[in-house]
């Protein structure tokens, strides 16, 4: 099984963290995620919140309510809604 999430850096979920209860902390204030970088990449990438690591989300609420294929499909749901909004 590949635990690669299929990510296309487009970063419409960094910018709709008001959304998102759980990250109201990381929220600039607009929305938009204040570790998001100009180039949408995360400035503290390798200390994320579990809640942007699909991996270790996908683990510690998901795993044994299905599996990471039928996770990253529905995830890949949310992420197309997020691009339709941001349109």
């Amino acid at each position: 099984m590949n635990k690669e999430f299929p990510c296309d850096k487009c970063g419409c979920c960094c910018k709709r963290l008001d959304l998102v209860d759980e990250m109201k902390d990381f929220d600039r204030g607009d929305g938009v995620c204040k570790y998001l970088t100009p180039n949408n990449e995360c400035a503290i990438y390798d200390n994320r919140p579990d809640m942007c690591n699909t991996k270790k989300y996908y683990e510690k609420n998901y795993k044994n309510k299905m599996t990471w294929e039928e996770f990253v499909t529905n995830c890949r749901k949310g992420c197309k809604a997020l691009q339709e909004m941001s349109k």
